[in-house]
């Protein structure tokens, strides 16, 4: 059975879309403890503006950041070629996977160490292995659950609002469906994770810094998504090359057919 699914193209190339949107979703989260100034990446000074009454405000990011437009390409051709149910398929999916790697690191910082393993690279600087594996993977539940309710609330609102632009234009104007899209869906999930983490659940910052980071992290994101469009008609000309133009058109009509039954 096995043999005759994979023999056909369009599904292998569903399971190599779900791969890398399920693989640098879980990157993204993974890697999303650390920060990184884009300003020093771009060698200019460091910006100290401020906004909403808001003082000392820069381009702080997540490197988390740096994945998602691979996630966001990948939710946009998996909805043009599979439709939304294609999309929530892999949303669900990720989500549960997420899930998954989190309850596993749990239940890995809080097994005991070996003794001569936590002190195993204290010359090359960390003193406390279980310490920094602690640090690192120990992302707050507030960071957790404000994340993956982010990610779940972004890649549906990301599927229907494609599907809507999609309903409007047809096939044609494949970068305002795939831009449009990624820019509502990616405000949404600022918003979501920022004051889901940071104001609801736990409170630590002030209503008008979580929505000041929420408008620094969406200029940068903003930003990517204008600049990552030409990625999109690769992608696309990718598909078409290796399922054929005429089965790659058939696949975009019949899920914008099945987008207009649901």
């Amino acid at each position: 059975m096995i043999h005759v699914l994979l023999r056909d193209r369009a599904t292998r190339l569903f399971v190599i879309l779900g791969g890398f949107f399920v693989a640098n979703a879980l990157l993204a989260e993974l890697i999303g403890v650390k920060l990184f100034q884009l300003e020093s990446v771009l060698g200019v000074e460091k910006s100290d503006f401020t906004l909403l009454g808001e003082g000392g405000l820069s381009f702080v990011l997540s490197v988390g950041v740096l994945p998602w437009p691979i996630v966001f390409i990948m939710t946009d051709v998996v909805n043009d070629y599979y439709g939304v149910r294609g999309v929530r398929f892999l949303t669900l999916l990720t989500a549960a996977l997420i899930a998954f790697a989190f309850g596993v690191l749990y239940l890995a910082i809080h097994l005991p160490p070996a003794d001569f393993w936590v002190g195993l690279n204290a010359a090359r600087g960390v003193p406390d292995m279980q310490v920094a594996f602690a640090a690192i993977f120990g992302q707050g539940m507030n960071i957790i659950l404000g994340s993956l309710t982010a990610f779940i609330v972004g890649q549906l609102v990301d599927a229907f609002s494609f599907r809507a632009i999609k309903r409007l234009t047809g096939d044609k104007r494949i970068w305002l469906r795939a831009t449009g899209s990624t820019l509502i869906s990616q405000l949404i999930d600022s918003v979501v994770v920022t004051y889901m983490a940071f104001w609801v659940l736990r409170n630590d910052f002030s209503f008008a810094r979580c929505t000041a980071l929420v408008l620094t992290a969406y200029t940068y994101k903003f930003l990517v998504a204008v600049l990552s469009t030409p990625l999109v008609y690769l992608a696309h000309a990718g598909i078409e090359r290796y399922l054929g133009k005429e089965r790659a058109a058939a696949m975009r009509a019949a899920a914008l057919t099945r987008a207009d039954e649901q």
